[in-house]
C-alpha cells in the first residue's frame, strides 16, 4: 500500500471513529455505541480509500474532498430506506420551516419509486393541487430532464426553483394511456393545517393536510368554534386526513388525544434505548363522546396512520376510504452541527394493538373508492298520493300537497350536491348519521 492511501484509510478511520464516538456521547449513549467502534470495517474501508484515491487522481474534473465525502454520506443514507437522507444547508433550513408550514416549492410531498419521484399526495391550496396533481402519479420529466438516474434530492432542487417560475411535470398515471403533461407554476407554500365547517344539523367537518407543530391547537380550537355554532354539543364528526402525507410526531399524537380518553396511542421500537418510546391519552372529552368517522386514502401517510390506526384500534370511529401509503417508520433529525444534519430512520411505529402498518397501511372499516355521482336524467317523477286530485288530508294539518313535495327537493338539494363534489364525503356523513341516530336511540 503506497504511502498516500495509507494515510488517507488512516484519516479515514479516524474520520468514522470520530463520528461513531461523538454520536455515542450524544443521541444514542448506550452500549451498541462501544460494540460499533470496536469492530470497524477495515477492508471495506480500504476500498472506500482506494475509490476515493482513484476519482481524487483519475476523474475528469478537479473534486474537492468535501464534496466528495458529502457524496459518500449522501450515498450511505440513500441506500438504506427512501427516507433516510443528508441535510445540506439549504434542506435542514427548509425542513425546519416546512413544520412551522410555510415554505416554498411546488406543494408536493413526493418520494422514489424504481428510479422516478413518485407523488405520496399533493397539499391542499397549491399550485400542484390546482394544477391536478394527483397522489400516486409518478414523475417521469421535470421540463425536458429525464428524472431517471437523478437523486431524489435533485430532483426536489430542480422543482423548487424560484416563485413565480413555471415547471412542466411529465406525469405517469395509472388509468391514462400516455403520459400527461402538467405545468405547475412555482409558489410561495402556506399550508393551514386545519380547516372546519359545518355540514348542517349538528354535524362537523376537519380536514387536516399536514400535521404541524400546532395542529393539536388548532385542531382544539376549531372543535370548540364548531360546538359554539352548535349552541355548545355537537350529533358527530368527519375527520378528513385524505391526502395527508403526515408530519410532526408529537401532532399526531395531540390529533388522536383529542378523541380519545384513555389507553396507548402508538408506540415506537428500535435498536437502541432512545428510540423507544410511548404515547398515552390523556381524559379529554372535546367532542363528548359524539360519533367519529375518518376520511383516508392512498395519500394518507406516516402521522396519518399513527392517527388512524390509533381510532381504529379503540373503536373510536369508523374508517373509510381505501388503504392507507404505509409509511410505518420514524425518521430522527440528527444535527451534525448548525448548518447541517441526518434523516435517519431510527425506528417503526405500532399501533396500540401491536400492528406495524410498514408498508401495509391501515385498511379502512368500510372500504370506498373516490366516484363521481352523475344524476340520471329522463326518468320523470313518479306520481305520488300528494299528486292525486281530491287527496284526503293527513289530519296532521301539514299536508300541503304539492307544495310538500317541492320543499322535500329543495331540503335534498345541498346533500345532493355535496354528493356530487365529494361523494367520499357525502357517504360519511350518512354513516355519520346513522352512528348518531342509534347512540341517542341507546341513551334514551
Amino acid at each position: 500500500m503506497n504511502a498516500n492511501l495509507r494515510t488517507l484509510l488512516v484519516l479515514t478511520v479516524g474520520l468514522i471513529l470520530g463520528i461513531t464516538l461523538a454520536i455515542g456521547q450524544g443521541v444514542f449513549a448506550d452500549k451498541n455505541a462501544s460494540k460499533a467502534t470496536s469492530a470497524l470495517p477495515l477492508d471495506e474501508l480500504r476500498s472506500f480509500t482506494e475509490v476515493f484515491a482513484r476519482i481524487k487522481k483519475d476523474y475528469v474534473e478537479e473534486v474537492s474532498d468535501k464534496t466528495l465525502l458529502e457524496n459518500a454520506i449522501r450515498g450511505m443514507l440513500s441506500g438504506l430506506d427512501p427516507h433516510s437522507s443528508y441535510l445540506d444547508p439549504e434542506h435542514f433550513k427548509e425542513l425546519q420551516v416546512g413544520t412551522s408550514g410555510e415554505f416554498g416549492g411546488l406543494g408536493i410531498e413526493v418520494g422514489m419509486e424504481d428510479g422516478f419521484v413518485k407523488v405520496i399526495s399533493p397539499i391542499d391550496d397549491t399550485p400542484a393541487q390546482r394544477a391536478g396533481v394527483k397522489a400516486g402519479d409518478l414523475v417521469i420529466r421535470l421540463d425536458e430532464k429525464p428524472v431517471k438516474g437523478m437523486t431524489l434530492h435533485d430532483a426536489v432542487k430542480i422543482m423548487r426553483g424560484k416563485v413565480g417560475t413555471d415547471i412542466v411535470l411529465t406525469i405517469i398515471r395509472d388509468g391514462e394511456e400516455k403520459p400527461l403533461k402538467i405545468t405547475i407554476t412555482r409558489d410561495i407554500i402556506k399550508v393551514k393545517s386545519v380547516r372546519a365547517r359545518d355540514l348542517g344539523d349538528g354535524f362537523g367537518y376537519l380536514r387536516i393536510s399536514q400535521f404541524q407543530s400546532r395542529t393539536g391547537e388548532n385542531l382544539a380550537e376549531a372543535i370548540e368554534k364548531l360546538k359554539k355554532d352548535n349552541d355548545g354539543k355537537l350529533n358527530g364528526m368527519v375527520l378528513d386526513l385524505r391526502n395527508n402525507p403526515g408530519g410532526v410526531l408529537n401532532a399526531a399524537v395531540e390529533v388522536s388525544d383529542a378523541f380519545l380518553e384513555t389507553g396507548l396511542i402508538v408506540y415506537t421500537q428500535g435498536r437502541i434505548t432512545d428510540s423507544e418510546m410511548k404515547f398515552n391519552a390523556t381524559p379529554r372529552r372535546l367532542l363528548d363522546g359524539a360519533p367519529l368517522v375518518v376520511l383516508v386514502n392512498g395519500g394518507s401517510a406516516s402521522a396519518s396512520e399513527i392517527v388512524a390506526g390509533a381510532l381504529q384500534d379503540h373503536k373510536r370511529a369508523v374508517i373509510i376510504g381505501t388503504r392507507t401509503f404505509g409509511k410505518g417508520s420514524v425518521q430522527t433529525i440528527l444535527p451534525l452541527n448548525e448548518k447541517t444534519a441526518l434523516k435517519l430512520t431510527t425506528a417503526r411505529y405500532y399501533t396500540p394493538s401491536g400492528r406495524s402498518i410498514q408498508a401495509e397501511g391501515v385498511m379502512p372499516d368500510i372500504v370506498l373508492e373516490p366516484l363521481k355521482l352523475t344524476k340520471l336524467e329522463g326518468l320523470g317523477e313518479r306520481v305520488k298520493e300528494a299528486d292525486l286530485s281530491g287527496h284526503l288530508d293527513n289530519g296532521n294539518g301539514t299536508d300541503k300537497g304539492k307544495d310538500n313535495k317541492k320543499d322535500a327537493q329543495k331540503e335534498n338539494a345541498p346533500e345532493l350536491s355535496l354528493a356530487q363534489r365529494d361523494y367520499q364525503l357525502f357517504e360519511a356523513l350518512n354513516v355519520l348519521k346513522g352512528m348518531s341516530i342509534v347512540l341517542r336511540q341507546h341513551q334514551e
